[in-house]
């Protein structure tokens, strides 16, 4: 292979991709926060004795779980403004999507949580008389939290690595300032690959954060 490698191309104009970083991280951030609130909500209606609440509820889940999120993202972009009048800029575009992507994997993450909280625990808070919205807050939330929170933690970083695909409708985020410093400086292989060590960098120490919480849990439960 003749090509001389010339990462200082890329160190030099460092500036950019850290630019598209905050704008990665502030994307996962509030497609996080959409996606642990809604995420229970969803689970809970996912669960309903009553169909017309279940039915929306689990097509909602199924379409976003079978379908890729890049086509999500392309089609809330373009085909939003066209059918419903709703302009808003590619950031906030990207975080709907994204954020209802997660919320979707979030509540399948909750609805098993959900069901494994012991029966005991319900029928002590009926004895105590609270109730059903303060059984959720106090038994069901805290308990299926817990439980899921590996999970969620796995979808979140999930959910950072996914981001890159907002870049494909010009949002500016660190895949995006990643092909623009590549077009630049004609050094792909370089930008590239520091790209993806920042990408690495950020979703590597969650990784392992989930699996010492995984092992606690394990460990916990013996």
């Amino acid at each position: 292979m003749n090509y001389s490698f010339d990462f200082q191309s890329v160190t030099r104009n460092f500036g950019p991709l850290l630019d598209g970083l905050v704008v990665t991280l502030q994307l996962t951030a509030a497609a996080n926060l959409i996606g642990l609130t809604l995420g229970f909500v969803v689970a809970l209606m996912v669960m309903s004795r009553w169909g017309v609440v279940r039915w929306p509820a689990t097509m909602f889940v199924e379409f976003f779980r079978c379908t890729p999120a890049l086509v999500q993202i392309v089609w809330f972009f373009y085909c939003v403004p066209m059918l419903f009048n709703v302009f808003l800029g590619s950031v906030t575009m990207g975080i709907v999507a994204l954020g209802l992507n997660l919320t979707a994997f979030n509540a399948e993450a909750y609805r098993a949580s959900i069901q494994a909280v012991p029966r005991e625990q319900l029928d002590a808070g009926i004895a105590l008389g609270l109730n059903p919205l303060q059984r959720i807050l106090y038994i069901v939330l805290p308990n299926a939290f817990r439980a899921s929170v590996p999970v969620l933690l796995t979808n979140g970083i999930g959910i950072f690595q996914q981001s890159a695909l907002v870049a494909i409708v010009a949002v500016q985020d660190l895949m995006y300032q990643g092909k623009t410093l590549a077009t630049q400086t004609y050094r792909p292989i370089e930008t590239f690959t520091i790209v993806a060590l920042i990408y690495f960098a950020v979703s590597f120490p969650v990784g392992q954060l989930v699996g010492y919480l995984e092992r606690r849990r394990a460990t916990l439960a013996e």
